[in-house]
């Protein structure tokens, strides 16, 4: 589905099988549906595709490129929507998701959580905070070592204008659903042992974000309380973006 031929029953077809999964897998579980949340990962479908999924009942959408979901979230500043920033942020971008975002789910750095802390508006409520964790151990991918989170997670809590609500994790796909749940229950430990080492009046962290199209039930079954979906909802996403003015990062990342 492209912004030009997007189908509303198409994707209220699709919204629901998501949905039952997202029931199933729950239910398999031994988990109230309610406690995991969808977020439509809309990149690189426009303003048009998303006003319909909000007519359809969605208001958390993700996006990757920064530039992308500002031009987005402008065109469709009359709705209430919760934009979440899933893609890399990159010092020069981090006042854009300071000023535009609602989440940032991808902070594996301090320095790029000072930067959002110091440039996040002091009108707009503070922006949530998910620390990005590398699970599965890939040399070149993002997310900070889970030895070095208790650090990052105590220096993020000192900041203004955030507040920690959990932790992402992007782990590569395994063939094997049971594997791909194992590594799943990696963050979920890591998960639990940040809520248990939480001390302070701010609230517990509730947050688990992962689990994509692919593999939301090995994440549900692990803990997950946030699954990030976007092929299974919106289709094959444009070999373009849907505005061609707006130029994506390198990300290849996909929902």
């Amino acid at each position: 589905m492209s912004d030009s031929s997007f189908d509303n029953s198409v994707f209220s077809a699709a919204l629901r099988a998501v949905q039952a999964r997202i029931h199933a897998a729950c239910v398999s579980a031994g988990r109230d549906p309610a406690s995991v949340r969808l977020l439509a990962v809309s990149k690189t479908f426009g303003p048009e595709a998303v006003r319909a999924a909000h007519q359809a009942g969605l208001t958390a959408f993700g996006e990757n490129y920064i530039q992308e979901a500002v031009a987005k979230s402008t065109a469709l500043a009359d709705l209430p929507l919760e934009w979440h920033c899933i893609g890399p942020i990159q010092s020069n971008k981090t006042r854009l998701v300071a000023e535009h975002f609602a989440w940032a789910q991808t902070v594996d750095r301090l320095k790029i959580a000072q930067r959002l802390s110091e440039q996040r508006p002091s009108d707009l409520s503070p922006l949530q905070i998910c620390l990005q964790v590398n699970v599965d151990g890939g040399p070149t991918k993002a997310g900070i070592a889970p030895d070095e989170l208790p650090e990052l997670a105590r220096a993020v809590r000192r900041l203004p204008r955030l507040r920690l609500r959990g932790l992402m994790c992007i782990p590569d796909p395994l063939p094997d659903a049971a594997a791909m749940q194992a590594i799943f229950a990696r963050a979920r430990t890591l998960f639990d042992a940040l809520r248990a080492d939480w001390d302070g009046p701010d609230p517990m962290p509730d947050t688990l974000s992962m689990g994509m199209s692919a593999d939301l039930e090995a994440a549900i079954a692990a803990g997950s309380t946030l699954v990030r979906i976007g092929s299974a909802l919106f289709g094959a996403r444009p070999t373009k973006l849907a505005d061609p003015a707006v130029a994506p990062s390198a990300d290849p990342r996909v929902g």
